[in-house]
């Protein structure tokens, strides 16, 4: 029987998501799919057609029985101006989880996953900057651009304000549960502890090990093979792996196989301080709305 999720971890982009929903996997009461499906959001650009219904839903076939929450987790959701409206058309009742990061930093981590992935062809990040004006028109995109042609406006990624306020006007502040990165890092079990709070299941023990940490890909050839996905690699895929999940599984796995951990090299300072300054006021409107304090974020 098919059900479908009633909680979504919609972002923001390299805030600690993935850390979060392999955190949440671990819970006996939670079922949670393979992260970013992207059935939501059609207001993006994608290379390829949208995320049919039927292959959206094939995620939650096969849920666990006694299974009290079920979850989705795609960061470009909360970014996008329809998603919100989009999950409340689909399951009204829903709860929203948001995790927010220093708009500098998730910038600048944003733009080496995305290079990571084929998603960003510019490696120099203050020239991807740069490039925002002749994306807008279409221009210098990856050739296997897999993520929205979006996430490319980097002006537009970090500015949470009215990305948040979205969801609290569509869903409601008490459906909405807001958890900011630098607490996550500094005390990842009570901020997982409220988590659960949040969806109403109990607490539990579990090894909260360091995940999705910086990578660069060993072979761009096969990373590119992989995105541009072939009509005969399809169907060999389809006649070996009938069942979607399955598919996307070992998907997964090759891209870990082709990955290493890289450090980042420290942005530049005057870089930084610039991009400080850009999303200043849109931080401030922000701590007000969340009635939070993020005065080090732009400080």
């Amino acid at each position: 029987m098919i059900q479908k999720p009633n909680f979504f971890i919609v972002g923001a982009a390299k805030s600690g998501t993935t850390a979060l929903y392999e955190y949440l996997k671990k819970h006996p009461d939670i079922f949670i799919p393979a992260k970013e499906l992207y059935y939501f959001g059609k207001d993006f650009t994608f290379r390829e057609a949208h995320t049919p219904l039927d292959y959206y839903l094939s995620f939650f076939e096969t849920i666990p029985p006694k299974i009290k929450q079920i979850g989705e987790a795609s960061v470009w959701y909360l970014y996008s101006k329809t998603a919100a409206a989009e999950i409340k058309a689909f399951q009204p009742k829903a709860k929203i989880i948001i995790m927010l990061r220093e708009p500098t930093e998730m910038l600048y981590s944003l733009h080496s996953q995305l290079l990571y992935s084929g998603n960003e062809c510019i490696e120099n990040f203050e020239l991807a900057l740069q490039a925002e004006p002749m994306r807008k028109k279409g221009e210098q995109l990856p050739p296997y651009i897999g993520s929205p042609y979006e996430a490319l406006y980097y002006s537009q990624v970090p500015k949470y304000y009215e990305q948040v306020k979205r969801y609290i006007d569509t869903f409601g502040s008490e459906n909405v549960h807001i958890i900011l990165f630098d607490e996550f890092v500094e005390n990842t079990k009570m901020v997982y502890q409220k988590c659960l709070d949040f969806l109403a299941l109990p607490a539990i023990d579990i090894n909260f090990e360091r995940v999705n940490s910086n990578k660069a890909v060993r072979f761009a050839g096969l990373r590119d093979f992989l995105k541009r996905r072939p009509k005969f690699l399809i169907k060999l895929s389809k006649l070996i792996l009938p069942y979607r999940p399955w598919r996307h599984r070992v998907q997964d796995f090759l891209y870990a196989l082709n990955s290493k951990k890289q450090e980042r090299k420290p942005m530049n300072e005057e870089t930084r301080a610039f991009l400080k300054m850009a999303f200043r006021e849109d931080t401030k409107k922000l701590e007000e709305l969340i009635q939070r304090n993020l005065k080090y974020w732009y400080e």
